[in-house]
Order: structure tokens, then sequence, then C-alpha cells
């Protein structure tokens, strides 16, 4: 199985920066319970004129895994999947917005 890096760029007004984090601990504790999770790593920009000011990188075991977990719930109004959990697109409130995107790691130097 090859495994993938889910890269989430975030843009997060200010004042919504301790919601996003707790939000994002949230899923993080729930994707660790889930079979195929490797890992997160967890970014804050340096930059204060960036549009992206968070990052989260998490890495699953397989696109298989990560399709299971991730974004099962879409197809429904609410987002929520078996588990009761908003799909991770849908589970940051508005001002708060989330660009995913699923990467296989080609070199590694």
């Amino acid at each position: 199985m090859k495994q993938i890096s889910v890269i989430n760029s975030i843009e997060v007004p200010e004042g919504y920066e301790n919601e996003a984090l707790k939000i994002r601990d949230v899923y993080v504790e729930y994707f660790k319970s889930k079979p195929g999770f490797v890992s997160s790593t967890f970014y804050r920009s340096i930059n204060s004129s960036s549009k992206f000011n968070f990052v989260n990188i998490v890495v699953w075991d397989s696109y298989d895994s990560f399709e299971s977990v991730v974004n099962s719930g879409f197809e429904n109004e609410d987002g929520l999947n078996a588990d009761s959990m908003k799909v991770l697109g849908k589970g940051f409130p508005s001002p708060i917005k989330v660009s995913p995107g699923q990467f296989e790691i080609i070199r590694n130097d």
C-alpha cells in the first residue's frame, strides 16, 4: 500500500484560532482511533500576511483508509458519517475555510 498525505490549508480569521485548534484536535483524536491513520502534524504560519495561516498534514497508510474514514458522509446533507462525525470539509464553522488536497510522495530526499 502507498501512503498518502492529506494537506489541509486552513484560513482562520483573527479571533477564531482557538476554535480551529480545538476542532482540529477533536478530529485528530477521532482519526487516531481508525485503521490506517499514521500521523498528523499541525503548522502555524510565521508570515502574518499568509492567506493560509494554518496547515495540517495527515498521513494515512493508503488512499482506501483515508476514503473510508474521512470522506464517508459527504453524500448526505449534514455531512455526518456513521460515527456522527462531520466530514472534515464540513466540520469547521464559517468563517474558517479548509482547502484539502490528497498527495502521494514521489520523491523523498
